[in-house]
């Protein structure tokens, strides 16, 4: 009779240790990210917002956290970014003295911050221009944009921080999407609060394919990547689809996504930004 109370009792015993994880499996989604963008500004940017918006949705129900994005850049407030642990730019910047001092302060308070392509765009003068020192100078550290690469092509992006979290999983080397690939008005090397995680490696000149001679990289030290030691935040240049302006309609010929390498870098960026160890 001991014997079966014994028994019975290590059962129930081992019965609740397996019930409880199985519980604590229920919790919540580790962090939320709001994505700002327009959508605006031209049709490649535009389907890299599309793309983006899905990419991310999905990339959300795999890694367990909550993604939501707006073109209502009046949500860029104190009140509504408390409820995230990462903000993403796809393709500008807020506009608004209220909405930049709102972004700052949560930077400046422990926020982080992904940016795309676009989202460091600046040329004085044009419809974007350099209105926005701490923004462009200070947390960017790129200045204005300079010039860029055309069309849209292919590039072997090396690694420069084999050791930071985004890059743990890549190869030293890899060859991203198609893009747009810009020059900056900053020598980023030369910054010492900035780190490069990425640039454009040697061989894959010449880049570009004009017409305009300007528009076909020859040489040059390029970043891709990088972050701000002084805040956690992320930008990369990725983020302007291939299109064919001559068809009609207007056809896409290339993704953002869907590269291997590259998205594991966006997808590792962004878990870093979040805290998150994989």
């Amino acid at each position: 009779m001991r014997v079966k109370k014994l028994l019975l009792t290590f059962l129930l015993t081992a019965t609740a240790v397996v019930f409880y994880p199985a519980t604590a499996q229920k919790a919540g989604p580790e962090f939320r990210v709001l994505a700002f963008f327009a959508a605006e500004t031209e049709q490649a940017h535009a389907c890299f917002v599309h793309e983006a918006n899905r990419w991310f949705s999905e990339l959300s129900k795999k890694d367990g956290f909550i993604y939501d994005s707006t073109s209502d850049w009046n949500k860029l407030n104190p009140v509504t970014l408390k409820e995230y642990q990462v903000v993403i730019f796809l393709d500008s910047r807020p506009d608004s003295l209220q909405q930049r001092l709102a972004f700052r302060d949560y930077m400046e308070h422990g926020g982080a911050w992904m940016g795309f392509h676009f989202a460091a765009f600046a040329l004085t003068p044009s419809d974007f221009p350099q209105n926005w020192d701490w923004y462009h100078d200070t947390f960017l550290g790129s200045g204005q944009y300079k010039s860029n690469t055309w069309k849209p092509t292919p590039a072997i992006l090396k690694i420069e921080n084999r050791n930071h979290p985004s890059g743990r999983r890549l190869p030293l080397k890899f060859r991203s999407s198609a893009n747009e690939w810009y020059r900056w008005e900053k020598d980023l090397s030369s910054n010492p609060d900035i780190e490069i995680l990425l640039s454009i490696d040697p061989s894959s000149f010449p880049l570009g394919t004009g017409p305009k001679p300007p528009e076909i990289w020859h040489s040059g030290y390029y970043p891709v990547a990088w972050t701000n030691r002084n805040f956690r935040m992320l930008y990369m240049n990725m983020g302007h689809n291939d299109i064919d302006y001559e068809s009609v309609p207007n056809r896409e010929i290339s993704h953002t996504f869907g590269n291997k390498f590259q998205d594991r870098f966006i997808e590792d960026g962004l878990l870093w930004l979040a805290g998150r160890k994989r």
